[in-house]
């Protein structure tokens, strides 16, 4: 879009896709914007037959869904729990909040995925739980990540941030795990600007589950009819998402066939009309895997140094458009060197950390923008 006479391209923007605002005034109308009610309800529906699970459950946040899996699984102190050194700070804090030290693991180098052939060594007898992230919406190695965890009798909670309606292998990302995340934040596909949802697939944790995000009460037992009054049962939170944003969510969820054709046909303008110029300047652009179908939640190119990467950001600038960085490796945080992570411990994730940077990549991109990003990016030399 043009400020001034200036072209300026954000990185993320947040667009109306449906009847997000229809269902936001009938949720008001009926007098229904707590959580757990009518829209909440349509929306946890909704996730389960279009992804699979046995259960979701919406929440304020993806963080949350996190934090609901530690109490679910009864992190303590002195557990350990192992996460990709390259992801966001919420997976390993949902955990340490429970006590458990994290444990990291670096990445593959070609999906940035968790790098399943580091993770045996990585196991010990403290081990609560494998926490693999599936980066930007390609599906992490599965197959072998079960096997392994499988041999331990580990449980598994997907980070599924980025990859709603991703699949591996033929299989929705999500449904490998005894439980998954989801983000619905404002840069995620389907947003609601903060929200998140926890997905169940192994049915045992599924009445604890409703029990925590109420409070520690047996509420949703309640308003069932199964008890005739509800009480303080065990511990727990807040989790529940209002249902103001539960409509503006669902509104999108109507159309994720609509939303993901777009954001793949915008992921694949970039990756066809960069190519030649990546390949001659030996830049990468993602490589995904002939059996994962991805979600098309970003586009990204890893420059060959960190200063190639700084000075790209600036050229694009310079011409109005907003491109960024991604995450900094966790083990070598203030926080992660508490817990006794160094320099050199994850080196693929200390390399690609600094070469990473992402374009612009929301649902209303237009192709006069995506083309002007692209013609700005075909300049630097």
């Amino acid at each position: 879009m043009a400020v001034g006479g200036k072209t300026t391209i954000p990185f993320n923007r947040s667009s109306l896709v449906g009847k997000e605002l229809t269902y936001i005034a009938e949720a008001l109308l009926i007098g229904q914007i707590a959580g757990d009610q009518t829209f909440t309800r349509r929306c946890q529906a909704l996730l389960e037959t279009s992804v699979g699970a046995n259960r979701a459950l919406l929440t304020t946040s993806c963080t949350h869904a996190l934090e609901m899996a530690a109490l679910l699984l009864e992190v303590k102190p002195g557990d350990e729990v192992i996460v990709p050194s390259f992801t966001f700070v919420s997976t390993a804090n949902a955990f340490v909040l429970r006590g458990a030290r994290p444990v990291f693991c670096d990445i593959r180098r070609d999906t940035l995925n968790l790098d399943e052939s580091k993770l045996r060594d990585l196991i010990t007898s403290r081990t609560k739980a494998i926490v693999p992230v599936h980066y930007a919406g390609v599906g992490c190695e599965m197959d072998a990540i079960l096997a392994i965890a499988a041999e331990g009798k580990i449980p598994i909670v997907e980070d599924n941030a980025h990859g709603l309606y991703g699949k591996y292998k033929d299989r929705n990302l999500g449904t490998f795990g005894a439980m998954a995340s989801q983000s619905f934040h404002e840069t995620k596909n389907f947003t609601c600007g903060e929200g998140g949802a926890l997905l169940i697939n192994d049915p045992k944790y599924i009445e604890r589950a409703e029990i925590i995000r109420e409070k520690g009460t047996d509420r949703s037992k309640f308003f069932r009819g199964q008890v005739d009054k509800y009480t303080w049962v065990d511990i727990g939170s807040s989790y529940l998402m209002s249902d103001v944003l539960a409509a503006f969510i669902f509104g999108q969820l109507e159309m994720r066939q609509q939303i993901q054709a777009k954001r793949q046909a915008i992921w694949e303008y970039y990756h066809h009309h960069l190519a030649d110029w990546a390949a001659e300047r030996h830049i990468r652009t993602p490589i995904i895997p002939e059996y994962c179908q991805q979600a098309y939640h970003m586009y990204y190119l890893l420059m060959p140094t960190l200063e190639k990467r700084q000075a790209l950001i600036a050229h694009l600038k310079s011409r109005g458009i907003l491109s960024v960085f991604h995450y900094l490796p966790l083990h070598i945080s203030a926080m992660g060197k508490s817990f006794g992570g160094r320099a050199g411990d994850c080196p693929a994730t200390e390399d690609l950390s600094d070469r990473l940077l992402r374009l612009p990549f929301y649902n209303d991109l237009s192709d006069a923008d995506q083309q002007y990003v692209v013609n700005a990016i075909r300049e630097f030399r």
